[in-house]
């Protein structure tokens, strides 16, 4: 069964499609959700960070990233403590509104909070809430083979949502199609890292968001439309400072805030959603793909706070990220009560200022609705570095 979401906006110009994917990303009712279900389809939420999306896929599910929303969290306030944040609570309440109707649930246990996330939905829901654990420790020799076993058991919770099984076939088909979708998705960073005055960070950001809200092959069909357009603007070069913004990888800040950073600096690297573009290279198709997914997740992988890899210690993959996009400083922020993105943002200062790189330091809220003082912030700082 082929359902499509977009109501017939393909090939659209540019702009058009800036103008959808905003609409689509500031939506608190999330209709591409809705049409999909209302065209008869399942669909699978997942929370942050990464989830292997191919076993969705193949088994005809819409995975959809939970993201949270900036909405009041009326009814979830209640199932949980106070000092935690945002982003658990306004997940929760967009399923207890129907603002996003699932048939499933995975979380995965990425911190103390989350850890009880599939449990909270669990005891509020009755279809099926799954935690899926990822290796605690990637540097295992056992941990690829582990990982495999376990997206094998979530295979078998997918099916049963989706009342059928899937192939092996199936499931490299899948994987076909989120290689590209994830190739399109380093092509547009490349243009961000290497032409930034034709795609701003709120560009990029909603370009790249919307996918976790749509089919994948629509999504697919959009980037390679746009792309193009892209890199025929006739925008000039700026005096901005070349940035790269760290702090993204869970709770997403308000895109207001993005336009407020993309008014001072070209932002040319970040971590925003970074389990969208996770694995950094083409998943093998040959062999067995639950293995093929499992050993990219840790072989070919991007870094974030929530995984925890000796090889891959954060400080100094932030620094490469800083040099591979010829940076000129960081933007170091966290959502408020995240203590993975605090804790590293301590890490962080530390290596940067032994690396004599500049940086500004903030924190963020989903809701949060104003920006001025932040902004005044910024421009202190942009203006220190340019006339220094």
């Amino acid at each position: 069964m082929t359902i499509r979401v977009l109501n017939g906006q393909h090939d659209l110009s540019l702009d058009d499609a800036l103008h959808l994917c905003r609409d689509l990303m500031e939506d608190t009712d999330f209709p591409t959700v809705k049409r999909w279900r209302e065209a008869g389809g399942k669909v699978l939420g997942h929370f942050q960070v990464y989830f292997p999306e191919e076993i969705a896929h193949a088994a005809g599910l819409l995975p959809v990233k939970m993201r949270g929303a900036p909405i009041e969290a009326r009814q979830a306030e209640a199932r949980f403590g106070s000092y935690l944040c945002s982003i658990l609570k306004t997940s929760l309440e967009l399923a207890l509104s129907g603002r996003v109707p699932l048939d499933m649930f995975v979380s995965h246990p990425i911190c103390d909070a989350a850890r009880n996330l599939a449990a909270v939905f669990g005891r509020n829901f009755s279809y099926p809430c799954q935690i899926l654990y990822l290796p605690q420790n990637a540097n295992s020799a056992h941990s690829a083979q582990y990982l495999r076993d376990e997206y094998a058991r979530l295979k078998g919770e997918v099916e049963a949502v989706a009342g059928r099984a899937f192939s092996d076939d199936d499931l490299r088909a899948s994987i076909g199609v989120f290689n590209e979708n994830r190739a399109l998705l380093h092509r547009l960073y490349a243009i961000k890292r290497d032409t930034p005055w034709l795609l701003s960070a709120d560009e990029a950001y909603v370009l790249m968001a919307v996918g976790g809200l749509i089919p994948r092959e629509e999504h697919n069909e959009l980037l390679r439309g746009v792309i193009p357009q892209i890199t025929a603007r006739t925008a000039k070069p700026q005096d901005r400072i070349r940035v790269v913004f760290e702090g993204g990888f869970c709770e997403q800040p308000p895109l207001d805030l993005l336009r407020t950073i993309a008014q001072f600096c070209y932002v040319v690297d970040d971590d925003l959603l970074i389990g969208l573009r996770w694995i950094q290279q083409d998943v093998p198709l040959d062999g067995d793909p639950l293995y093929n997914l499992a050993e990219a997740y840790l072989e070919n992988s991007s870094y974030s706070p929530v995984q925890h890899d000796l090889r891959k210690p954060k400080e100094k993959m932030l620094l490469q990220r800083l040099q591979a996009a010829r940076a000129d400083a960081a933007i170091i922020t966290a959502a408020k009560m995240c203590e993975p993105g605090l804790d590293e943002q301590v890490a962080y200062s530390k290596a940067l200022d032994e690396a004599h790189i500049p940086y500004f330091i903030s924190e963020f809220e989903e809701n949060m609705t104003s920006f001025d003082h932040m902004q005044i912030q910024l421009e202190t700082f942009v203006e220190n570095l340019l006339f220094a």
